[in-house]
């Protein structure tokens, strides 16, 4: 049995809501049949979502990057025909071609291993279907999406609208002999806690005495990667993918570099709460009752890593094994930014990163760590932060 590499990456020498009705299944198969009941009520045809229509703008722009209007709307369910294991694959036919300024709604995504996470699950079933899946991440990879027009050395923008999440949630981390989270060998048997998400309206309750506010977001939303195999959907890279970053909430934007003809767009690994640095492996991982982005082209734009936009913040990416080698791809590109969009001499932009740029760990999990740098809005004067945009 092949094993998987450390910080829950690929061993590289081994591997060349569901609508109330379904919440009340849940609950009912957990309550009569416990966790087998549930592990088969996961493997279930999830019903397809007929498309919706899209008022007219309702959604406040957050960003600096000129407004573009909703388009049409293309609604991606999860099931057998969109849904694959733990795969970036960019020879994958696209689902949907959508036009630039256009919504994709995915509703009710599934949970990990194929909506086979579910409340009750044993953790050393969690942990199995790891073994049993080597060259593959845990996650329900949606897509791909491909975006008309798109070539390589353009920028697709995805402009995160609406996400809510399911009922549920889970944080866990695997036995040792898996060699995934931070500290494996101190935690040598594996542990899963469930949360119920809808008990405390924007909150998650840890314990008696620990209350959360939630901040769902997707863990993994990439472009499709270069070359022309598919991928582990663990490890981050320049095509973003599995990056963890908790800072991609409902009015931010990520902008991604073209790497294939049509983009290719990947989503999955839905979020409840996470954490920076992500250090037992996990964060509070569910699926989304909804997520709904736009997805804007913006040609020959020039960048070769991922950036986000928040209301408050500019961020650049780094991601390598070495933690050291992220944080230095990260303040490079944020040096690149500040320079070319802000008008800073790059001597200046490193000046401007040491004094009032902050460099967080994404996550220390998925084999090629992550550093992003939030470079904020407010340093800079009103009449001159609305002319830097990242494209």
């Amino acid at each position: 049995m092949q094993r998987l590499h450390a910080h829950d990456g690929v061993d590289r020498d081994a591997v060349g809501e569901r609508d109330d009705q379904l919440r009340i299944d849940r609950a009912t198969a957990l309550r009569v049949g416990g966790a087998a009941a549930m592990y088969g009520l996961a493997n279930a045809t999830l019903p397809e979502t007929a498309p919706v229509a899209e008022a007219a703008e309702s959604y406040p722009w957050m960003s600096t990057v000129k407004p573009v209007p909703l388009g049409k709307v293309h609604t991606v369910p999860s099931n057998a025909q969109t849904v694959v294991l733990g795969q970036f694959d960019p020879t994958r036919a696209p689902i949907v071609t959508v036009d630039s300024g256009d919504v994709v709604v995915y509703p009710n995504t599934w949970t990990h291993f194929l909506n086979k996470l579910q409340p009750g699950v044993p953790i050393e079933t969690l942990g199995q279907m790891r073994r049993d899946n080597p060259g593959r991440g845990p996650h329900s990879i949606i897509g791909p999406v491909a975006v008309n027009g798109a070539m390589p050395g353009d920028v697709v923008q995805v402009r995160f609208l609406n996400m809510r999440t399911i009922a549920f949630g889970a944080n866990f981390h695997n036995s040792s002999d898996l060699n995934t989270g931070v500290l494996p060998t101190d935690f040598p048997q594996g542990h899963v806690h469930y949360f119920e998400l809808r008990s405390y309206p924007g909150y998650v309750v840890f314990n008696d005495k620990i209350k959360l506010q939630l901040r769902p977001f997707q863990g993994t939303f990439g472009i499709g990667p270069k070359g022309n195999t598919a991928i582990s959907s663990v490890p981050p890279n320049q095509w973003g993918g599995n990056m963890d970053c908790k800072e991609m909430t409902a009015g931010s934007s990520l902008f991604l570099p073209v790497f294939h003809p049509g983009g290719l767009l990947f989503t999955g690994d839905s979020h409840a709460l996470q954490a920076d640095g992500e250090v037992n492996l996990t964060a509070i991982e569910t699926g989304m009752e909804e997520l709904r982005i736009q997805v804007i082209l913006h040609q020959n734009a020039g960048y070769d890593w991922p950036m986000i936009e928040t209301p408050t913040h500019w961020l650049a990416l780094g991601f390598n094994p070495s933690l050291n080698t992220a944080m230095q791809l990260c303040l490079r590109n944020a040096i690149d930014f500040l320079s070319k969009k802000a008008g800073l001499s790059r001597a200046d932009a490193y000046s401007l990163c040491s004094v009032a740029v902050d460099f967080r760990v994404s996550q220390m999990v998925d084999a090629n760590n992550g550093i992003h740098a939030m470079i904020p809005k407010s340093i800079f004067a009103k009449d001159y932060v609305s002319t830097i945009a990242i494209v």
